[in-house]
Formats: C-alpha cells, sequence, structure tokens
C-alpha cells in the first residue's frame, strides 16, 4: 500500500507519478464532460409542475365534455378520477422535481398517458359518429366547443408521449443516459446559442405536439427515430380527421 510522502521528507517517485496521472486523468474527464453537446450532459431533473398543470386541464377539459361522448357506460367521472388519484401518486414519488423514476414509477406514469389518451380517443370516435349520422345537435356552438376539448386535450396526450419516450424519459435525458436522438430540436443544431444545460423539457414537448397537429407536419422539431415519425403521423391523422368532420358539420349547421 503506498502512502504519501512525510512531510520534509524525500519525495517519493512512485507516490508522484500515481499523483500525476490521477489529475491527468481527472482533467481528461472535465474536458469530456465539456466537450459533450448539452443535451448530453447530467442536469437536474425538470420541473413537475408543467406536466401537473397540463394533466389538469386535459382532466377539466374531459369532464366538461357532453355526456353522449362519454364511454358508457361507465360514469363520466369515473376516468377523470382515475387520472388525478394517478397524478398524485406520481406528484408523491416526485413532488418537486423529477429526478428519481424506478420502472414501477414510470409504469404508473404510463398508465396516467394511457388512460387521458384512450378517454380522449373514444370521445373523438364518439364525435365523429355523431356528425356522420347527422346527430350532432342543431347549433354549432356546442360542436365546436366539444371538437375544440378534444382537439387540445389530443395535444396534450400526445405530448405527454412524446414527453415520455424521447431518450427513454425525463430522468433519463437529465442523467445524459442515451446518446442517439430520437428528436432533433434546433438548439440541438446551435451549441453556441444555446445554454451548456439545455436540454428539452415538457414545454417543449408540448410545442411539438401543438405544432404538428396544427400543420399536420413536423416544423422545426424533426423526427428521427421510427416511432417518433409514426406517433407525430397518428397525430397528425387525429388532428386532421376532427378539423375536417367538425369545422364542416358546424358550417352547414350555422343560422343563415
Amino acid at each position: 500500500m503506498l502512502r504519501p510522502p512525510r512531510p520534509g521528507g524525500v519525495r517519493n517517485p512512485v507516490w508522484h507519478a500515481l499523483v500525476t496521472r490521477a489529475e491527468h486523468v481527472e482533467r481528461e474527464a472535465e474536458g469530456s464532460v465539456h466537450d459533450l453537446p448539452a443535451w448530453r450532459r447530467r442536469t437536474r431533473g425538470e420541473h413537475r409542475w408543467p406536466v401537473t398543470i397540463s394533466v389538469i386541464v386535459a382532466i377539466v377539459l374531459q369532464l366538461r365534455l357532453p355526456g353522449q361522448l362519454s364511454m358508457h357506460p361507465l360514469p363520466t367521472w369515473l376516468l377523470p378520477a382515475l387520472e388525478g388519484g394517478v397524478l398524485v401518486a406520481l406528484a408523491i414519488a416526485n413532488p418537486v422535481r423529477i429526478e428519481r423514476r424506478g420502472v414501477f414509477v414510470r409504469w404508473v406514469s404510463i398508465v396516467l398517458i394511457l388512460l387521458i389518451s384512450g378517454a380522449n380517443a373514444a370521445s373523438a370516435v364518439l364525435l365523429i359518429r355523431e356528425i356522420i349520422t347527422g346527430n350532432a345537435g342543431g347549433t354549432a356552438g356546442p360542436l365546436l366547443a366539444s371538437g375544440a376539448a378534444i382537439w387540445a386535450t389530443n395535444v396534450i396526450a400526445f405530448a405527454l408521449w412524446y414527453w415520455e419516450f424521447d431518450r427513454g424519459g425525463p430522468v433519463h435525458r437529465a442523467h445524459g443516459t442515451f446518446q442517439y436522438l430520437d428528436f432533433l430540436f434546433p438548439q440541438m443544431t446551435i451549441e453556441h446559442m444555446t445554454p451548456p444545460d439545455w436540454e428539452p423539457r415538457f414545454v417543449d414537448y408540448l410545442y411539438l405536439s401543438f405544432t404538428n397537429a396544427t400543420a399536420f407536419s413536423p416544423t422545426d422539431v424533426m423526427p428521427l427515430a421510427r416511432w417518433a415519425k409514426l406517433t407525430m403521423l397518428v397525430q397528425s391523422a387525429v388532428s386532421l380527421s376532427l378539423g375536417v368532420l367538425v369545422i364542416a358539420r358546424a358550417v352547414n349547421i350555422l343560422p343563415p
């Protein structure tokens, strides 16, 4: 076992070489960290409140839908209540920042997204069926309100999917675990104009979902992974169907 030389004693060349090598390795490690792009560096987990607020908005929108657009024979309050309970459980697991996530917590988060997506998909199918069969009502206002609520919930649901699965989820992104990209954000290509600790947060995925739902195609965020391309394809198809059918039906029943 090597010991450091005593003060005033003869310098131990072996010990000096080991210390020098350790300092060199440490400098190389620091340099390699700074050489990594911003999105590959280890950062603190993102705040939970943007996700929580978005999920609450989705629950409120679902509760305000007419009864004929809910999943019968289930009570209209059942799925929103389940979503709220799962949201509380996730908030207890990571109350301030999303920094720790085991397999169980990740699956609970996926269940929450499935509940929101499933309930909204059922409402969209019921609304489209009522429009096609001519039972969507005699006034344009409620129809447009229902279509807008389903469309907005759809934007939130797909934002949650992108956020949850891009590079393994928020915790893996904070730890810089995954090397390859699923989505290419503009900040990843202009590092000299990007903060050194930048990484995509939920708001970035919400923006991605909104622009894809309105433009029906990628805008400034490019999908690279196949799952990302297919998911954006499905979202664009759903948004286009809702927009065309709801607006067309509302125009037909507007008073002259």
